[in-house]
């Protein structure tokens, strides 16, 4: 399957790309071994993908909400069969440790199995309406051929978040995976639906660099939406580039995260403590909703730091292929550098540093740093690795608006045995998600996924991503005579 793996996936055919400039080398984030070479795509690529896609999403729409289910229930079966393999590219090509690539097969079964009832989700409504003879009917229909540009830090959950519910609800789908993540967002996904029985054409992956095919891939004429998950920054740039052309295209951008995890007086500790832990360091702390930053009030902070600091000494860092590691390789070098930077400047800025980790080639341990200047810059910024650093604010007021104060809007946690406070103050925080007493990095395939402010706009997941991958058209049927004002 490698050897397949070495092509890209377009029209129902693996073949090599047809950029002879750029070779996509797929790297192991720890060993640094190669994996395999991609010859890169290029325009023209992309052309025959969409091409093939909308061919084959003609005949897909008309085929019967049982057929369509009947191929996704097919995949979500072959997920479940792979599920080791899986785990193994994520581990090696995206240096996921045994827990997060298991998460990470979970949640896109999850959301695969949750897509096979859509097909039987697409309703209609009948409208009364004021004109004599008249029926009025609204109808949802598949938007046409969808792309999608998934991220490497999920990479074949975040790109099934998409392919299952757009194949679901009758669409074609061209995919650009991330360069660090080829296979495990954009080939073997395609693979798995190859096995499940689309038409030919219906998947297509292109695999290459930005610089060549990125915002082709966005403008191109053929598709009516464009998904995307990744940085805020690029996220802007396909906004542009999908609203600006010869043709409007409707987006979905998941973007950056700054995510609060704000613990009162009232909290369990021990409990926050640990849900703290999970949200900041899963996979890294490489996640868009990870606890960004923790805000806790002055009368507990002292007692909840230390047993942080106590539970964050123990985490083991390392191999990924090992079940007791937690803590695993950044995905490439670039990220690594940022991080650094990112430690450098609140070192430079008088941050109080109470575990700092080594760094080893992309190999980061855990770094946690405490302050009650909310005007630091790491309390600003998107992190994107095991840096946790922790605010101290008075009370419940500064607390919030603590949280509030960033760019970002994706996720957020919070801890108080109030519940009725909880849900009170959650209205408060700008988020598109809260989780009172939970973690930040909660993903369920039947509740909205999304942010707000510069996390991006619309949803995934459940009747939300449904409608995303939709169009709603009014029908107006008439016997008989009208009226007319001349």
């Amino acid at each position: 399957m490698v050897k397949q793996f070495d092509k890209q996936f377009i029209g129902g055919k693996w073949k090599q790309g047809k950029d002879s400039e750029h070779v996509n080398e797929d790297k192991n984030p720890y060993t640094q071994e190669t994996i395999l070479k991609i010859q890169g795509a290029n325009t023209e690529d992309v052309d025959e993908a969409y091409q093939a896609a909308q061919r084959a999403q003609k005949e897909w729409m008309k085929q019967t909400p049982e057929e369509r289910s009947a191929v996704i229930s097919k995949a979500a079966k072959l997920i479940e069969e792979k599920q080791e393999e899986i785990i193994d590219w994520l581990i090696k090509e995206g240096g996921a440790t045994q827990i997060k690539a298991g998460l990470e097969v979970n949640l896109a079964k999850g959301i695969t199995e949750e897509a096979i009832s859509f097909p039987m989700r697409m309703e209609g409504k009948i409208l009364p309406t004021n004109v004599p003879g008249e029926e009025s009917f609204v109808t949802h229909r598949p938007v046409g051929v969808i792309g999608i540009i998934s991220p490497w830090n999920f990479p074949f959950h975040l790109t099934m978040r998409s392919l299952a519910p757009a194949l679901a609800a009758g669409n074609g789908v061209v995919i650009k995976p991330a360069s660090d993540s080829p296979v495990t967002g954009g080939l073997l996904p395609a693979k798995i639906f190859e096995e499940a029985g689309v038409p030919v054409g219906l998947v297509n992956v292109t695999v290459g660099s930005g610089s060549e095919i990125g915002d082709y891939f966005v403008g191109h004429s053929i598709p009516s939406f464009i998904s995307f998950t990744g940085s805020t920054a690029v996220g802007k740039n396909i906004a542009s580039h999908a609203m600006g052309g010869e043709k409007i295209k409707q987006v979905a951008l998941e973007l950056g995260g700054n995510s609060p995890f704000i613990v009162l007086d009232d909290a369990d500790i021990d409990e926050a403590v640990q849900a703290l832990i999970v949200s900041k360091f899963m996979h890294s702390g490489q996640i868009c909703m990870a606890a960004n930053r923790a805000i806790v009030v002055e009368s507990i902070f002292d007692e909840f730091v230390d047993k942080v600091v106590e539970r964050v000494n123990k985490l083991v860092s390392g191999d990924p292929v090992n079940k007791e590691t937690v803590i695993g390789p950044i995905i490439n070098q670039k990220q690594t550098d940022k991080i650094q930077e990112i430690i450098q400047r609140a070192q430079e800025a008088n941050a109080k540093f109470l575990v700092e980790g080594s760094i080893d080639g992309q190999l980061v341990e855990p770094f946690v740093l405490v302050s009650e200047d909310a005007s630091l810059e790491i309390f600003h910024e998107e992190i994107f690795g095991p840096v946790l650093p922790i605010l101290k604010v008075k009370d419940t007021e500064s607390a919030i608006k603590a949280a509030n104060d960033t760019e970002y809007g994706l996720s957020s946690a919070l801890f108080t045995k109030d519940l009725d406070k909880g849900r009170a103050i959650a209205n408060e925080i700008e988020s598109g998600m809260c989780h009172i007493n939970g973690l930040t990095v909660d993903d369920q395939p039947n509740a909205p996924f999304g942010g707000e402010k510069n996390s991006g706009i619309g949803r995934f997941n459940g009747e939300w991503v449904l409608e995303e991958f939709t169009r709603t058209q009014w029908i107006t049927t008439k016997s008989g005579k009208g009226q007319y004002p001349f």
